[in-house]
């Protein structure tokens, strides 16, 4: 009887672990330096290495762009969301008149896709030093 209770035990203490292990696993989490000054939600961040984050872990629809070394964070509301690769963590960024904007994000898990303002494109555009590419920062 002793044993068959030590076994339920062991048991029940094995799935509780398994469920912990679980859901420690972090979603749509991937920290990236990026070398240059860039526009995301009409804020103005420095370079840096930055960390991207689910807000909660429950919702995708909301992450958190955050840097510990400038003391700055955004949230980013994504426009569309896709499926992502493992292999393909990046992010991307809109170039016009000399100001980087952030244009997607790519983690493991998805790809958000972030609204740039035409508005603001346009008007970095009439800065003298007008170009239109696109750039990735690095993982």
């Amino acid at each position: 009887m002793r044993k068959h209770c030590l076994r339920i035990l062991i048991a029940l203490f094995s799935f509780a672990g398994l469920g912990m292990a679980a859901r420690g696993q972090v979603r749509d989490q991937i920290v990236v330096t990026i070398p240059f000054e860039f526009v995301v939600d009409g804020k103005t961040l420095p370079a840096g290495t930055y960390s991207v984050n689910r807000v909660t872990d429950t919702n995708p629809k909301t992450l958190i762009l955050h840097s510990f070394e400038n003391r700055t964070s955004v949230i980013v509301l994504p426009t569309r969301i896709e499926g992502g690769s493992a292999d393909k963590v990046h992010v991307n960024f809109e170039r016009a008149g000399g100001e980087y904007f952030l244009s997607k994000i790519a983690t493991a898990d998805n790809v958000f896709t972030v609204a740039v303002s035409r508005s603001a494109i346009v008007q970095a555009a009439a800065h003298p030093s007008t170009s239109a590419s696109g750039s990735s920062g690095s993982k």
